[in-house]
């Protein structure tokens, strides 16, 4: 009946009108009399809502020639390009019948490309407005720098920049923000950095753009610090919810558990606490930095716990060595009605793992699919890997990668490859090496885990080999560094640090640990030593670790009974991981120390990991 009265209304007023211009209306109960037939037509393409209606007038404007009235057919373009019922096809096709297309009408099919599967062909259309002579506005440079960024185009980025400089776009505060978007995900952050300089006017969203740049580019202290310069008298820029979001990410990127806090405390202070999204993004950054109560203490005051919130909560109990309680937090979600995806697997899964749980993970990893309809990826085979690896089953993990369906990546081989390092498989470990060269992906950590591995069983002639080759390749290594953060400031230590303005006190204390620590037992482990040493230097070399100077320095700068936090880029060593247990028991201190895959809670001589990592 609908569709009829589509027809009829068409008809009728194609029959009524009296000058050349023909304009049908579909609904004439939606139309006012005292309307042009013109803005007749233009509320009826406005209130089109079916496909069936769009071809309906689509086939009108042709027939009555209307497809040569410019607001016509930008209106028309628009409908079919930008709308719930957009075809970029069909969008393209009405726009090359286009005679002469205006700017706007390029502005419109520029805007779609930009959203669309082909992105790239929004620049060719930019550069067709360009060659017809017609000159493109603030409007057409954003939505091409915004295709450009769907493919990381920097040199068509570049030609649009020297395009607005040219037309005298520099000043648009807005088009500038998506230029720095652009040079950021391009990696170009000092690009970047200058055009926010460069800005006349900067709002929240071009510090957001700023801080996110800062992130991407793994200057995550200069993000940090642009929280409380927008805020400053000088900027007066009120960050938002999405300025919190970044803050947050940054503070689990540092381990910045007291700055996480203060933005806390500005979350509440500004009523965006009701936000999912951010309370989400507390439970990890709380959990990130190694501070499970107060996870959960957001999680437990959120009213509507999605499975974001299920998934990240379980992550963050898995990595801090909760294994069981994440299991069980499993089922609670479960009980609550809410369906896990494929991150509360990942959650699950990693918390087996890290506790030794080889039952539970290959039942949970079976359960995926065929109660859940989830379907294992390369993270989820990667976590029953780490599984198997850790228990021993070397042989059995190896086998499951092979039979994969999913081609194994890097880092499911690395995850191997730090199993066989646990139980001394070299002739494994040799293989693993060879996958990696295999897909061109070997890194300097990968020799280093083969070399810990010949070190451990003494065979110096094949570690010699492997250091000689990385030489010869300059392959270089990743140097280890702990971090701690004091009073809203992070001190960063590398191993026999002497940059620390405070060195020749740190190391005092380190000295007087070490000899309180081995009157209390502890011995050095050498098996952390990678060169061919008498066990007295050995034990000398591993004296001074990055994580070993942070303790000492927490222990020096802070209040008897204050916990220590420290955060390494790599893998802890066993030595360090016996000097934490020890100090922890021998000073009455708690220690949490985030490494490379998970975190250590040392308290009263012992370990969360139980010596299982």
């Amino acid at each position: 009946m609908r569709r009829a009265a589509v027809s009829r209304h068409l008809s009728s007023l194609s029959s009524s009108q009296s000058h050349h211009l023909n304009v049908p209306v579909c609904f004439t109960a939606n139309i006012s009399h005292t309307q042009t037939p013109k803005q007749s037509l233009l509320d009826l393409i406005k209130s089109c809502a079916r496909r069936s209606h769009l071809l309906q007038i689509h086939a009108h404007i042709v027939r009555t020639s209307l497809v040569l009235e410019p607001i016509i057919c930008l209106q028309f373009l628009s409908l079919v390009a930008l709308s719930p019922l957009k075809s970029i096809s069909y969008s393209r096709r009405f726009f090359d019948q286009i005679a002469k297309p205006t700017a706007f009408q390029y502005n419109t099919i520029v805007r779609a490309y930009s959203i669309s599967d082909s992105p790239e062909e929004g620049f060719s259309m930019y550069r067709d407005l360009l060659r017809r002579g017609l000159r493109a506005d603030a409007l057409a440079s954003s939505f091409v720098i915004k295709s450009c960024i769907r493919v990381s185009s920097l040199l068509g980025g570049i030609q649009v920049h020297a395009r607005i400089l040219r037309d005298g776009h520099e000043s648009d505060s807005r088009l500038l923000t998506t230029l720095m978007d652009l040079y950021s995900i391009c990696g170009k952050c000092d690009e970047a950095c200058k055009l926010f300089d460069e800005m006349p006017k900067r709002d929240v969203v071009a510090w957001n753009v700023l801080i996110s740049c800062c992130l991407h580019n793994n200057r995550t202290r200069d993000a940090v610090s642009l929280f409380d310069i927008m805020r400053s008298e000088t900027h007066r820029c009120e960050p938002d919810e999405v300025t919190c979001l970044l803050m947050l990410q940054a503070c689990s990127n540092l381990n910045a558990l007291e700055f996480g806090e203060r933005v806390h405390k500005y979350i509440e202070e500004h009523g965006y606490d009701g936000a999912s999204n951010l309370c989400n993004s507390l439970i990890a950054m709380y959990s990130r930095c190694g501070c499970l109560d107060k996870a959960y203490e957001v999680f437990k005051g959120m009213k509507d716990k999605n499975v974001v919130s299920w998934s990240a909560m379980i992550s963050g109990l898995a990595v801090n060595g909760y294994g069981r309680e994440a299991i069980k937090a499993f089922g609670e979600m479960q009980k609550m009605g809410v369906l896990p995806d494929d991150q509360t697997f990942t959650g699950v899964l990693c918390a087996c793992s890290h506790c030794g749980l080889v039952d539970e993970g290959m039942v949970f990893f079976d359960r995926m699919s065929k109660d859940f309809g989830v379907v294992p990826n390369i993270h989820h085979y990667g976590c029953l890997v780490d599984l198997l690896g850790r228990a021993g089953r070397l042989d059995q993990a190896y086998q499951l990668i092979l039979s994969m369906d999913i081609k194994p990546d890097s880092t499911i081989w690395r995850t191997l490859l730090g199993g066989c390092r646990i139980h001394g498989h070299d002739a494994l470990a040799e293989c693993v090496i060879g996958h990696l060269i295999e897909l061109k992906a070997q890194e300097a950590g990968d020799y280093v885990l083969l070399m810990s591995i010949y070190s451990s069983a003494g065979n110096w002639e094949k570690l010699t080999e492997v250091r000689k080759f990385m030489k010869e390749k300059a392959i270089q290594t990743t140097p280890g560094c702990s971090t701690i953060e004091l009073k809203g400031v992070a001190h960063e230590f590398v191993v026999d640090d002497v940059s620390h303005p405070r060195k020749d006190e740190i190391y005092k204390m380190l000295d007087e640990i070490n000899g309180q620590l081995k009157i209390a037992g502890y011995v050095a482990d050498v098996s952390s030593e990678l060169h061919n040493l008498g066990t007295e230097e050995k034990g000398h070399a591993l004296s001074y670790h990055s994580e070993k100077l942070a303790i000492a320095f927490g222990v020096l700068a802070t209040p008897p009974g204050t916990p220590i936090r420290v955060a390494k880029n790599l893998r802890i060593c066993v030595d360090c991981h016996n000097f934490a247990m020890a100090l922890s028991g021998v000073y009455n201190r708690e220690v949490i120390i985030r490494d490379r895959t998970r975190f250590h809670h040392f308290r009263e001589g012992r370990c969360s990991c139980n010596g299982y990592w």
